[in-house]
């Protein structure tokens, strides 16, 4: 089909357009310095434990509910919309890690658009390592959509890398755009465009995906707004549909289902939990001594020996001289390694370091 030039001016406007509005929204949600308060006191829960999820959904799907039982702590429970009113933190003790729970209000639709407290839930959801995207399974594809809509407006990418594009401003020299193979959705006249818009006029663009959009790249020109954060789809209130339906949400990606009600598949939620978030348990040993397995540091997933004596202490590096490992990540028993050996989930690590009178 060939197409005619109408539509390609037609999409070189829509791409300018979709790189304004990404603009001003960024503005809208993140008032730059020596801006007001902007109404209202925000509510910054302070970040503690290992890691951090942010449950979002709308009013009454239960998300208070699931929190009282997972954690030791009582959010306002009650039948009807937006009973909770600011972020509640709860603390999920799980493998000896400590997780925060942050149940944020309900989103209301236009929360991206700085209505309500919006702002206030979006910050505190980029900031969490999980979002746990609570749904009644009764509503599930309206609610679902509009809470991934409201999400992706305020550059919050669920389940996605990011973008495969390499972009790096320049002091001088113009634009270099480069295709690494024809792109189906942009061209550079398109590319040119949309930088000269955003004033990046000396830049180097290098496009790897050839099924990269305007989207995207405008994605990787707002990196700093952006966040790329795994999202688990809870289905809530199961008890209300029919067992085929049933099979059918539990088996799509990223998902799983419970009833808070019936207190059904609520441990099922947890253990999904900690494996998305990929935690790993390390415990340490001293010469000489039996290791402590009651007591685990927990760190990241790819962490390394480096990150581990972070995690002990901040001037641990100073003096080290050699771990010793034992376990999964251990070619032989122990291993002798350095500070970039990667740790795998309950090492047993120990620490030589070279004492300085």
């Amino acid at each position: 089909m060939a197409r005619t030039q109408k539509n390609k001016a037609t999409e070189y406007h829509l791409g300018l357009l979709k790189g304004k509005l990404a603009r001003l929204r960024a503005q809208l949600l993140e008032p730059g310095p020596g801006a007001g308060s902007g109404g209202g006191a925000g509510f910054d829960v302070s970040k503690s434990g290992d890691a951090r999820i942010a449950l979002v959904g709308f009013p009454s799907v239960g998300k208070s509910t699931f929190l009282s039982k997972i954690t030791k702590t009582k959010s306002e429970v009650a039948a009807y919309s937006f009973t909770t009113l600011t972020a509640i933190p709860g603390v999920l003790e799980y493998g000896g890690a400590e997780i925060q729970i942050l149940d944020l209000p309900g989103i209301i639709e236009g929360a991206s658009e700085g209505k309500g407290r919006g702002r206030q839930v979006i910050s505190a959801a980029k900031t969490s390592d999980l979002i746990l995207m609570v749904l009644d399974a009764t509503k599930r594809a309206e609610q679902r959509a509009l809470l991934e809509a409201e999400l992706e407006a305020v550059g919050i990418r669920l389940n996605r890398d990011p973008p495969n594009i390499y972009l790096k401003a320049k002091k001088a020299g113009g634009m270099k755009i480069t295709f690494q193979s024809p792109p189906k959705n942009l061209d550079e006249k398109m590319v040119y465009n949309i930088l000269r818009d955003y004033k990046m006029l000396n830049c180097e663009v290098l496009v790897r995906d050839e099924n990269a959009t305007v989207d995207d790249f405008i994605d990787v020109i707002m990196k700093d707004h952006r966040k790329y954060i795994r999202c688990l789809y809870v289905y809530n209130k199961i008890d209300s549909v029919s067992v085929d339906y049933l099979d059918e949400l539990a088996r799509e990606p990223h998902t799983v289902v419970m009833s808070c009600e019936l207190d059904l598949g609520v441990q099922d939620v947890v253990e999904r939990c900690w494996q998305e978030l990929r935690l790993m348990r390390i415990y340490t040993k001293r010469q000489g001594v039996d290791p402590d397995f009651g007591e685990a540091l927990i760190v990241r997933s790819n962490s390394s020996i480096e990150d581990v004596c972070d995690q002990i202490h901040r001037t641990l590096k100073e003096t080290f001289k050699y771990a010793l490992v034992w376990g999964a990540s251990a070619k032989h028993i122990p291993q002798r390694t350095g500070l970039g050996h990667v740790v795998a989930d309950e090492d047993v690590v120990q620490i030589v370091s070279a004492w300085k009178a």
